[in-house]
């Protein structure tokens, strides 16, 4: 929107008691009105009709003793600048130009701003305002649907018709994390149809993440590969390591004894025994040939 006020300057009008002729008609000035400019005095009628502009709206001269309102290189008589919807007068007030119209502020709301969702009242222009999803609120109108307080320039979550502050939206509908009780707000991690955040989500013995990494559990528990060996996983009777079947490890069991397929060798003469058959030798295992060797 525009103010706009008209000034009082320029030439001024005065009169002669001397003998003076206009610059322009060269008519006596005794007694009458004329007014001067750098050339000379002129009449009050030559004076109009050489240097008085054109009116925009009615196309008549703006006189001398006119108020004349200038907008745009445009020039207009007071009582001509006027609001083309309602022919409010434009002269004190502010106003808008929509596609060469002059509008007062109260049509050019009408038709082209924006109305509030909320309150259903215009947002003037220039005015704090939220646009999203093709919608517009007053930045007061805009609160959150459950503290009721205005969310302004802060992040917030859209749910169907409502719109929450992230503190109320966490509250009320993100799950929460199985060990910490906290909400989770991005990504984390499900383990035994539970929500876990990453960081709370560790092997129970050595408390290493176990996010991205393989693990196991025993008794609801999740541990890492190397605390489950260590603490459940049964030994290979020829490396002593854990056997604990990951990466498509296979073991062979004989009684109370078990191997790792690669351990599973006769121990004489190192050939693998897996698939074959063998002779138990006190804590040795054979093959047949070094058996018979016995």
């Amino acid at each position: 929107s525009v103010d706009l006020s008209a000034g009082e300057g320029g030439p001024q009008a005065g009169t002669m008691t001397e003998c003076f002729d206009c610059d322009n008609c060269k008519e006596s000035l005794y007694g009458r009105k004329y007014i001067q400019m750098d050339n000379g005095p002129y009449c009050i009628p030559c004076y109009d009709a050489h240097f008085a502009n054109t009116c925009d709206e009615c196309k008549e001269l703006i006189g001398h003793d006119c108020r004349e309102l200038y907008y745009e290189d445009r020039h207009y008589h007071e009582h001509c600048f006027r609001c083309f919807r309602c022919d409010r007068s434009l002269a004190d007030e502010p106003f808008t130009c929509q596609d060469e119209e002059l509008l007062c502020n109260d049509c050019y709301c009408s038709e082209f701003s924006s109305k509030c969702v909320a309150c259903e009242k215009t947002v003037m222009p220039g005015s704090r305002k939220l646009e999203y999803n093709g919608q517009t609120w007053h930045e007061h109108c805009f609160i959150c649907s459950s503290c009721q307080q205005p969310i302004g320039s802060r992040s917030f979550i859209p749910d169907k018709k409502d719109y929450y502050c992230v503190p109320c939206y966490e509250s009320k509908f993100a799950p929460r994390c199985t060990r910490c009780k906290k909400s989770l707000t991005k990504g984390g991690v499900t383990y035994r149809d539970e929500p876990w955040h990453k960081e709370c989500f560790v092997c129970t013995g050595c408390k290493t993440p176990l996010a991205g990494q393989q693990f196991t559990s025993q008794d609801d528990n999740p541990y890492c590969i190397k605390c489950f060996g260590n603490l459940y996983a049964k030994k290979c009777s020829a490396c002593t390591k854990p056997i604990t079947g990951f990466g498509g490890g296979k073991y062979v069991s004989f009684e109370d004894r078990h191997w790792h397929h690669n351990c599973f060798n006769c121990a004489r003469c190192k050939t693998s025994l897996v698939g074959q058959g063998f002779i138990p030798d006190n804590d040795e295992i054979l093959c047949r040939d070094c058996s018979s060797d016995l």
